[in-house]
């Protein structure tokens, strides 16, 4: 699939944002929820377009959308009919759509680009199953699952689906055929541990599922430990021939019992351009990521 920003991907490389929920949180919001940082697209949108506002101002080239937990049956337990949780994931994408109109001001020399986000089928749950895969559900189901979304968000018109945080290749296979026919480019992005897929899966296995896929624009990892990502980043090149996506978390650790963060952050800016060099075309961060640490990626890259 040839779109504008498949070309800017080839030309590459472009600066992802950071984590949303810590930059929402470091502005005073409080995200003890299951539905997380989607619950402000309809209490609090401007917060969003803030915190998307911040990154782009930190250099980030593409924001992703607050609609990794945002799903018709999340927003159906909290009471939130399928017509206003459709009109709330258009609203994700508008809201970055916005803070790169602002943003644009500042910085008319560089293009900047929105990515839908679709989280997994566990990201749902808000148990952390979203780090173990294998829900007990078919391809089919999972198809089933995100195919709706999917559809709303394609039509609110994002330059990119960012299909992200898949645990195993079962999901990966449901979403490369939920996204067929949307006419919206999309890469899909594992999290891993230790050169394998959350469930299991060796990483060549996991990226060979869209070696073919002509919807998908990139491939790699994001939601992993730093140390896991250049072997990840090598392998998806290889595997697929495609441009690679690696945005790993600060190096801390998800306790999904406390619902917090263990650890330290080791986000190692000096190996972002190891990762280019290896085959990655967008690069930044994932949870606990701040606009800080993106500024820093940006500057490493755009140093000759």
């Amino acid at each position: 699939m040839t779109s504008d920003f498949a070309a800017a991907l080839a030309a590459g490389p472009l600066v992802l944002d950071g984590g949303m929920s810590n930059q929402l949180e470091a502005a005073g919001h409080d995200l003890g929820d299951e539905l997380w940082s989607a619950r402000l697209l309809a209490e609090d949108p401007g917060a969003i377009t803030a915190a998307h506002l911040a990154y782009f101002e930190a250099g980030a080239d593409v924001a992703i959308t607050a609609s990794y937990q945002a799903t018709f049956e999340g927003f159906a337990r909290r009471g939130v009919g399928r017509e206003r949780a459709a009109e709330l994931l258009a609203l994700s994408v508008e809201s970055a759509r916005e803070a790169a109109r602002r943003a644009q001001a500042r910085r008319p020399d560089r293009a900047l680009w929105v990515a839908a986000s679709a989280g997994p089928y566990g990201a749902m749950l808000a148990d952390g199953s979203e780090y173990r895969g294998r829900y007990g559900l078919d391809a089919g189901e999972l198809e089933r699952f995100h195919r709706p979304r999917l559809e709303v968000l394609a039509a609110a018109r994002p330059d990119v689906l960012a299909l992200e945080t898949v645990p195993d290749t079962e999901e990966a296979v449901a979403l490369l055929r939920a996204v067929r026919g949307l006419g919206v480019p999309a890469w899909l992005s594992y999290t891993v541990a230790g050169g394998r897929t959350r469930a299991g899966q060796p990483l060549a296995e996991a990226f060979a599922v869209a070696a073919d896929a002509d919807e998908v624009v990139a491939v790699g990892v994001n939601c992993c430990s730093p140390a896991d990502v250049s072997d990840a980043v090598a392998t998806a090149a290889r595997v697929t021939g495609k441009p690679v996506v690696a945005y790993p978390n600060s190096g801390e650790a998800w306790d999904a019992g406390s619902r917090a963060w263990r650890g330290r952050s080791s986000f190692p800016v000096d190996r972002v351009r190891d990762w280019r060099e290896r085959g990655a075309r967008l690069i930044g961060g994932c949870c606990r990521v701040g606009p800080g640490t993106i500024t820093s990626i940006a500057r490493a890259l755009s140093r000759d």
